[in-house]
């Protein structure tokens, strides 16, 4: 059985070569595309200024895969998740994180996660595949006119902090950035956008390499090897060695300073030592500290630890000169916090 192909798989200047070998202006190519940018844009039929001809063809060869909201959940803070399904009918989740300043969206680049950590409810799910590009951007549009109804305001910031590792799957990513980053996107600045990995040692250092614009956070959580190890099982192939190196050509590369995300546990962090290990870490990269509260999922080997713990440790990074901030959860109640993503409905 034939399948079509997304027409926005072909770059422009294929697009170009296919128009022209059928005796259509080379033109019309930038006219198909902007409106596929643009967002929303279901069929070829939509295209208002294209001739009849031009739509036939493209509907015999092409398709336009779109995403769907399935569903709208509210939280009782405000936050709003949406369960999207994708055109194989995969589902991803997606979040808008509204604050009086900001309408933040946390976004998906992956079904699944390719990774094991114990501790979010998204690694319990297997990855059954990458986003494509358009499928980041679609949903990065979808979740802007959301944004639009419910709140009268445009997203302001964007980060990578939904379904998957966008580190593994880096190249639809930075295509995606592009896209909502340009004029016919959303047209926001890259300094908006903040992906964030679990510490994939060798991508980190292959996007400094191409200087991207965009602000890098890092899921730490431990700067104890075998803790580390032990929560996050994946990273025994990417030792903190050699991620501080990946970080460090990070900064010497980009001037950017890295976010170090960090979830504090009952029993498994909640020491001098760990605390101590952190800001030894830290001393060592330009970075900045964001303590995260942690959200259940139904593991008994994790749990909250005394409050006097986050005290010690925005003490301790304070006295050793370090930025420190604590992050709130946002969205508890509908499973739409850090690690909670599991297409709960």
């Amino acid at each position: 059985m034939h399948i079509s192909p997304d027409i926005r798989s072909l770059d422009i200047k294929k697009l170009e070569k296919i128009l022209l070998k059928q005796n259509f202006k080379k033109y019309r190519a930038n006219q198909i595309n902007d409106w596929l940018t643009k967002g929303g844009v279901s069929s070829f039929h939509e295209m208002k200024n294209l001739p009849r001809d031009l739509i036939s063809f493209l509907n015999s060869r092409f398709i336009i895969n779109n995403v769907d909201i399935k569903l709208i959940k509210k939280s009782k803070d405000g936050t709003v998740k949406f369960l999207i399904s994708l055109c194989d009918k995969n589902i991803i989740e997606a979040v808008l994180i509204p604050t009086e300043k900001r309408i933040t969206a946390c976004i998906s680049s992956q079904v699944g996660c390719s990774l094991d950590c114990d501790f979010c409810a998204t690694a319990k799910i297997r990855r059954m595949r990458n986003l494509n590009f358009y499928e980041i951007f679609d949903q990065t549009m979808i979740l802007n006119a959301e944004s639009s109804k419910l709140f009268g305001r445009s997203i302001s910031n964007i980060v990578f902090m939904g379904m998957g590792e966008p580190l593994l799957n880096y190249k639809n990513v930075l295509k995606a950035i592009e896209m909502i980053c340009s004029k016919k996107g959303l047209g926001i600045s890259k300094k908006k956008i903040t992906v964030s990995t679990s510490g994939i040692s060798k991508i980190i250092r292959l996007l400094a390499d191409q200087n991207v614009k965009f602000n890098l956070a890092v899921s730490l959580h431990s700067a104890i090897e075998k803790t580390r190890n032990d929560i996050m099982p994946f990273s025994k192939d990417f030792p903190i060695v050699e991620l501080l190196d990946s970080l460090n050509y990070w900064y010497k590369k980009t001037k950017s300073k890295i976010t170090i995300e960090y979830l504090v546990w009952q029993a498994i962090n909640d020491n001098m030592q760990h605390i101590n290990s952190l800001v030894e870490f830290c001393v060592k990269v330009p970075s900045k500290v964001n303590l995260i509260e942690f959200n259940e999922i139904g593991n008994l080997k994790f749990k909250s630890p005394q409050n006097m713990w986050i005290e010690k440790y925005v003490e301790i990074l304070k006295a050793n000169n370090i930025s420190v901030s604590i992050r709130r959860s946002r969205g508890k109640d509908i499973n739409a916090a850090c690690g909670q993503l599991a297409n709960k409905i």
